[in-house]
């Protein structure tokens, strides 16, 4: 029942340029829509972030990666069909995507996430979702629901009750960038 009321409230306010607190596949994440440039803007200003700092977005699909990436290189297929675990690919450009998501080179971050609540979501949604960890700029990023900072739960435009009583440790993804030329660099394991 919580499931399916927080996957409703989630799609309202992400329609209305909102930014929702939600569980994804690795920590708790603040998210909205990539290609509101109003929407960014807010999640920019209640992590305390400064613009020029790119931001993750969900995938539900391989299809809808493709929509968002201008070039996806052969090895970024091998390395999400290998990874068990989830896995963020920094891809050397982006594209449909609202100002402030990519990095100023052009590059962006992208996880294909098999999370049920998020996949769901993101499958209804019909778009990416911004995921950028739900804590103020240079402060840790939360393992679980309990820390995360009250300010950042209290800007958000809906708060998803799915998964607060969980208690474990959650981290981040690893992350890889590739380089047009084809070049691998792990950025975080």
């Amino acid at each position: 029942m919580i499931f399916d009321e927080d996957l409703n409230e989630s799609l309202n306010a992400l329609k209305k340029g909102g930014v929702i607190l939600y569980p994804t596949d690795t920590i708790w994440g603040l998210g909205c829509d990539p290609t509101n440039a109003a929407a960014v803007e807010k999640i920019f200003s209640i992590k305390s972030r400064e613009e020029g700092k790119s931001l993750l977005i969900l995938v539900d699909s391989e299809t809808m990666l493709e929509r968002y990436v201008c070039d996806v290189p052969e090895i970024a297929w091998e390395l999400t069909s290998v990874s068990e675990d989830p896995l963020t690919i920094i891809y050397p450009a982006g594209k449909n995507l609202a100002r402030g998501v990519c990095s100023d080179d052009g590059s962006i971050g992208i996880r294909i996430c098999h999370d049920e609540f998020c996949h769901e979501l993101i499958r209804r949604f019909r778009k990416p979702l911004v995921s950028t960890s739900a804590n103020l700029s240079g402060k840790p990023s939360p393992e679980n629901y309990d820390d995360i900072d009250q300010s950042v739960i209290e800007a958000a435009d809906y708060v998803v009750k799915y998964r607060q009583d969980d208690r474990r440790k959650y981290s981040s993804s690893p992350v890889i960038k590739l380089g047009p030329d084809g070049t691998v660099k792990i950025l975080r394991k």
